[in-house]
């Protein structure tokens, strides 16, 4: 077992297309996340990555809204909107510098955009951040 955190470990299994075909209810398929942390019990992070000025679908934007929903009684929620600009769909994606284009927060329960240009791994650690200071 290897010790690279956040590695894809089998790439060729990644590259495998998931085909949801058939599971539909009525109007209703899966949807995905493409990042969740669960923080120390404490609080929950999701990521959502579309290439440049891809639009999200109404139902995974309404899945991903009402998750936190859920969740945020229990504990604190981030979920992100983010993108990516690597053309080249041979290449690895770096989440951490995909740019936020917006935010879910628990404590508001509404989408907006970022104050200012961050990154993936600016707004998780700030959310870290404000979580640990809340003990």
């Amino acid at each position: 077992m290897t010790t690279d955190r956040g590695v894809i470990q089998n790439v060729a299994r990644a590259q495998q297309v998931n085909d949801f075909r058939n599971l539909v209810y009525g109007k209703i398929t899966p949807t995905d996340l493409d990042g969740l942390i669960e923080y120390h019990n404490k609080a929950y992070v999701f990521v959502e990555i579309k290439y440049k000025n891809k639009d999200v679908p109404f139902g995974q934007r309404l899945a991903i809204e009402r998750l936190v929903n859920d969740l945020s009684g229990k504990k604190k929620c981030l979920a992100m909107i983010c993108e990516h600009d690597t053309r080249n769909t041979n290449e690895h994606v770096d989440v951490a510098s995909c740019k936020v284009r917006q935010v879910y927060f628990s404590d508001e329960l509404y989408w907006r955009e970022p104050t200012h240009n961050i990154t993936i791994k600016e707004a998780i650690d700030s959310f870290i951040n404000l979580i640990e200071q809340r003990k």
